[in-house]
């Protein structure tokens, strides 16, 4: 695979010969043991990120790596080399490869960009560096311990993934058009806190908008989409105290089916899709926003860059619109959960001198000034505690050459409040998490749209809404599908 970018300085070498007498103390650049020693910076060390990030990212990375090169990797004798390898899933069959030395393949990388299930998968070949020994107790403190934990996957406390940027999810509302509904119905954005409220607005909204058009029967809006369905059911199942999968102390996979909790799941997706309150046309749920199929959206914090700020109907009606952003909604009665996604950096085990290496850097790179910067122009959330200050982030982003725009930054302040007062959850990584997941997703929403389908066209042709709805989401409904959901997830967990 063709690398985009690489940075080996041309005089490297040589200043560093000649400043080798010289001292250069940093402050950042303190080490957790006495293994300084593990580098002689007249003989430097060279290690290799491989990485999938691009454009302003991708950029601002390279930035970095040569801001690095030419300070504290100078000092200590450390170069990096950055390489792109294309998209995550690239990326990722391409460590596999490395490590597995398939044909064809290059060398490892030192560095590589990682998801739990990579990680977990380099790990099962037994090639990932415990990253923590580089670490005092300290350190590791500063950084945010959901992140952490994250990376502590192996069940023997050692540290297979280090967190450098991560993002959760908010809400996005077209309050332009929910400011007119909500006015002719006297609502408010309280309603929007509950998976159960949203619901509820969601039919009040169909309602409205088929009442704008009497002549036209059945054609109400859809009011709210999600780009991670996945998301909603693994994080709302934690939310109601009955996560899918849990791990035993071997690592081995725990499937847990509450049949009340993916009711509530069931009847706060499933049924209000299949009555047309939500839905999901476009490619990202922006794209429905911007075409006028619905008006709130679940995404990513780096995903709300692309929210749109005007609205276009039938191509041939375009009107401006303002945006809203509010934090995710929970289940009534449960504690605020919200999901916890990001790659994070996972080393490859090599010898000390290379792994202390690969330290110095990630150290660095997540200083907490240095993270907001490479962070928050793609609307990514830096990892230490310290840097989750919405005011210092703002004072940066004021000052960066690529700063965020408005709706990024206003994401990100409620992401921050989701760090300070949510718990942060992701699926921790076995044989068949990676499957698991999108099972979750892709069922509630491919038979959601089935049975969406299938009314609609029972509807079209002269059926009794009310009546044809009812038998798609009662009780009968529901024990079939769960039936079906029931017996495939536990085929997958094993």
């Amino acid at each position: 695979m063709k690398c985009s970018s690489k940075f080996f300085p041309a005089i490297l070498l040589a200043l560093m010969f000649s400043l080798s007498g010289c001292s250069m103390p940093s402050d950042s650049t303190e080490n957790s043991s006495d293994q300084t020693e593990l580098i002689d910076r007249n003989e430097p060390v060279t290690i290799s990120v491989w990485h999938y990030y691009n454009g302003v990212q991708q950029v601002n990375f390279d930035k970095s790596v040569q801001e690095f090169n030419n300070t504290i990797g100078l000092e200590q004798g450390i170069i990096v080399e950055a390489y792109s390898k294309g998209s995550i899933s690239e990326l990722s069959d391409s460590v596999i490869a490395s490590v597995k030395k398939s044909a064809g393949a290059e060398n490892p990388p030192d560095i590589f960009t990682a998801y739990a299930e990579t990680a977990y998968t380099i790990d099962q070949l037994g090639s990932l560096a415990d990253i923590g020994k580089y670490f005092t107790d300290e350190e590791i403190a500063e950084y945010v311990d959901a992140y952490i934990d994250e990376g502590r996957f192996s069940g023997d406390h050692s540290l297979k993934i280090f967190p450098t940027a991560k993002s959760t999810e908010v809400m996005v509302l077209n309050v332009t058009d929910w400011q007119e509904f909500a006015d002719a119905e006297g609502l408010s954005t309280d309603a929007l806190q509950t998976w159960e409220g949203i619901a509820e607005i969601a039919a009040k909204y169909y309602t409205y908008t088929d009442a704008l058009t009497p002549d036209i029967p059945n054609d109400g809006r859809a009011f709210f989409g999600r780009d991670s369905v996945a998301n909603y059911m693994i994080v709302g199942a934690k939310q109601l105290g009955a996560e899918f999968v849990s791990l035993d102390e071997t690592g081995k996979p725990i499937l847990q089916i509450d049949e009340n909790a993916v009711r509530r799941l069931w009847e706060n997706y499933y049924v209000p899709y299949v009555k047309g309150y939500y839905t999901m046309q476009g490619r990202y749920r922006s794209d429905d926003v911007k075409l006028g199929k619905s008006i709130a959206i679940i995404c990513s914090t780096t995903g709300t860059a692309y929210y749109p700020s005007e609205v276009t109907i039938h191509d041939d009606y375009t009107y401006p619109i303002e945006s809203m952003v509010l934090s995710v909604p929970n289940f009534e009665n449960t504690e605020p959960y919200a999901v916890q996604q990001g790659a994070g950096m996972s080393v490859i085990r090599s010898d000390e001198q290379k792994e202390y290496a690969s330290a110095v850097f990630l150290k660095w790179f997540t200083e907490a000034e240095r993270n907001i910067e490479f962070s928050i122009n793609s609307g990514y959330l830096p990892v230490k505690k310290s840097a989750n200050d919405f005011e210092k982030i703002s004072e940066i982003n004021q000052n960066s050459e690529n700063a965020a725009n408005a709706i990024t930054l206003r994401s990100l302040e409620f992401a921050i409040e989701e760090v300070n007062g949510y718990s942060f959850y992701t699926m921790k990584p076995f044989e068949t998490a990676s499957e698991t997941r999108d099972f979750l997703g892709d069922y509630i929403q491919t038979t959601a749209e089935s049975a969406y389908a299938e009314a609609f066209e029972k509807i079209q042709n002269g059926g009794d809404r009310k009546q044809i709805l009812a038998e798609y989401t009662d009780d009968a409904a529901f024990q079939a599908w769960f039936s079906e959901f029931r017996s495939s997830l536990e085929e997958l967990v094993k």
